[in-house]
């Protein structure tokens, strides 16, 4: 299945950057692209539409001189091809989510929304691309990444680092804090901000991800930078359990920063996996499991541990659906 990405196609009634615009301004061919700058219309140029696309999706960024609306078109009239969001995509999980989306142009039409202009360049990001700059904690600045989108993946984190200033040879402990925002802010006032945003917008399923610990008030976790990271990252997936929205809800075990496809995945509920020696995860498992979600109906409205045996233990996994069936639990 074709995607097309073109700074201007076609701009439906509705439109997010210009409410007032209708349809039927437009007489529209397969071979047309239009550009809507400000309250003016002009004939951009000529791309090469195979026919008028089914999904449209919409994306801008606002200059000190214009505002530029980009749409994405799927190529075909019934293509169950995806727009999907990924936040978060400037950290290294969201990362991998978003590049691994943007490798399947036959499934998904891949946007990322980074924190800071910064964070895109880091990326490699330019307007073509998808990535969108905005702040989960300002409901606002979601609108433009998330219109028109069928799907979200939620891979926002407060981080806690050591203050400035320890001396890890005095052998004592680093005091943290969340220079990107504290957990309250970020775990949920910006993912409530977000879960409300892909609500009002209709998006069809939204997959957040979590911690596993969370069963757990006097999880060490929650003592950094008295943070109660986890905790406030419970009381979000909760929020989004009862929203009504499709979801899937993905609890992580430590975070490896190691190649993905090579390990047999683990899932759990309540926290089980934490009891056991095989407690971690790598980011690329994380966000295969996450695209994964995405496509087999067995995932919606679940809530699950996960984890991976060592590298040579058992046996790759492949058949997601088979890990999805296995677990049963809504929260």
């Amino acid at each position: 299945m074709a995607v097309t990405t073109s700074l201007v196609t076609f701009l439906p009634a509705k439109s997010p950057c210009l409410p007032s615009v209708h349809s039927s301004l437009f007489s529209f061919s397969k071979k047309s692209s239009f550009c809507i700058k400000d309250k003016s219309f002009s004939l951009l140029h000529q791309t090469s539409l195979p026919a008028f696309p089914h999904y449209v999706s919409l994306g801008h960024r606002a200059s000190t001189s214009r505002r530029i609306c980009r749409v994405q078109a799927m190529a075909a009239e019934g293509s169950d091809v995806k727009i999907v969001l990924v936040t978060g995509a400037g950290g290294r999980t969201g990362r991998l989510a978003y590049e691994r989306l943007k490798q399947r142009p036959e499934q998904f039409v891949a946007r990322g929304l980074v924190r800071t202009e910064e964070g895109k360049a880091a990326i490699g990001g330019d307007d073509d691309d998808g990535l969108f700059v905005g702040d989960i904690t300002k409901p606002e600045s979601l609108k433009p990444a998330i219109a028109g989108i069928d799907a979200l993946i939620i891979l926002t984190s407060a981080v806690p680092k050591p203050k400035p200033g320890f001396d890890p040879s005095t052998g004592g402990r680093p005091d943290f804090y969340f220079p990107g925002g504290t957990p309250e802010e970020v775990d949920w006032i910006g993912q409530k901000a977000q879960i409300d945003a892909a609500k009002a917008a209709g998006v069809k399923q939204i997959v957040l991800i979590g911690s596993m610990g969370g069963t757990d008030e006097a999880n060490p976790l929650n003592k950094l930078g008295n943070g109660n990271i986890l905790i406030w990252k419970r009381k979000a997936e909760q929020y989004l359990a009862d929203s009504g929205v499709p979801y899937t809800i993905i609890r992580a075990g430590g975070l490896q920063d190691k190649d993905g496809g090579v390990r047999e995945l683990l899932v759990g509920v309540n926290d089980e996996i934490l009891k056991t020696e095989q407690r971690t995860i790598s980011r690329a498992d994380v966000a295969e499991v996450a695209i994964q979600a995405l496509l087999i109906e067995e995932a919606k409205n679940k809530a699950l541990d996960l984890a991976s045996k060592a590298e040579g233990e058992g046996t790759p996994t492949t058949d997601f659906k088979a890990l999805f069936s296995s677990v049963t639990t809504r929260f």
